[in-house]
């Protein structure tokens, strides 16, 4: 095979794809219905033309009938006033018109023939249009109802991968959701056990060391409230007053850092 050949049937080939893919049934049998009537109106059309000849004819002959009846009066009369010549044109006359008569019957009945058969082919057509109508309208009702059932299909697969799609997402932030879960729960446990500091605390340190200070805060307020006590406390005889210099009670000698005797 050729190239230019090779060419044309792929020419020809995809030419006939983009075709089929663009072809709507509905229009085309629409259409082809259209030409069946323009066809079946043409039958009529000449059903009606053979009908006016025929009729022409029946009014041609009449009237050479017509023409003939007077002819044979006036031969009739000719021979009564014995003018036998007259008489003698008066048939011959007559004759004429008996074979143009006889002529025009002849066609008269071709065209009755003519009428006959195409009156016939139209019945025919006519019932074929009818079918044809009734078939068109099926295929095309059918063709509809295939088209959207497509649709409908097409999109319950399209919402059905969809949705795949959206399952896919909710796993993952579902998965994501737990890992930050889990992250935050760790870090919570690590700020909790002093493993890693608290941003929160200026100081930056741990529970021990809070629950050291705690601890020397509380010794020095209850030193400073014994302190308080040994002052306010009546002083016994021979011991030195509270303003002596050399006087000092056990709590004061305890906060200096001496041992009570």
């Amino acid at each position: 095979m050729s190239m230019m050949k090779r060419m044309s049937m792929i020419f020809r080939a995809k030419a006939n794809k983009a075709l089929d893919a663009a072809e709507d049934p509905r229009e085309t049998l629409d259409y082809s219905y259209q030409r069946q009537l323009e066809l079946l109106s043409k039958v009529r059309r000449g059903v009606a033309d053979v009908a006016t000849s025929r009729k022409r004819v029946e009014l041609q002959v009449a009237q050479m009938e017509q023409q003939a009846a007077k002819l044979q009066t006036q031969a009739e009369k000719a021979l009564q006033m014995d003018r036998e010549d007259l008489a003698r044109e008066a048939l011959t006359r007559k004759s004429g018109l008996a074979q143009q008569i006889s002529d025009l019957q002849a066609q008269h009945a071709q065209l009755q023939g003519e009428e006959e058969k195409l009156i016939l082919a139209q019945q025919r057509l006519q019932a074929k249009v009818e079918a044809f109508r009734t078939r068109k309208e099926t295929i095309k009702a059918t063709y509809t109802a295939a088209e959207a059932q497509t649709r409908i299909n097409e999109a319950v697969s399209g919402i059905g991968e969809e949705m795949g799609d959206v399952g896919m997402a909710i796993q993952r932030a579902e998965d994501k959701t737990a890992t930050m879960q889990a992250r935050a729960g760790a870090i919570d446990e690590l700020i909790s056990s002093g493993a890693l500091d608290d941003v929160t605390n200026p100081g930056g340190s741990d529970d021990i060391s809070r629950e050291l200070e705690s601890m020397s805060h509380q010794s020095d307020v209850e030193l400073e409230l014994a302190r308080l006590k040994g002052l306010s406390a009546p002083q016994a005889p021979g011991q030195l007053g509270a303003g002596s210099p050399g006087a000092a009670d056990p709590l004061t000698k305890q906060v200096e850092g001496e041992t009570p005797r």
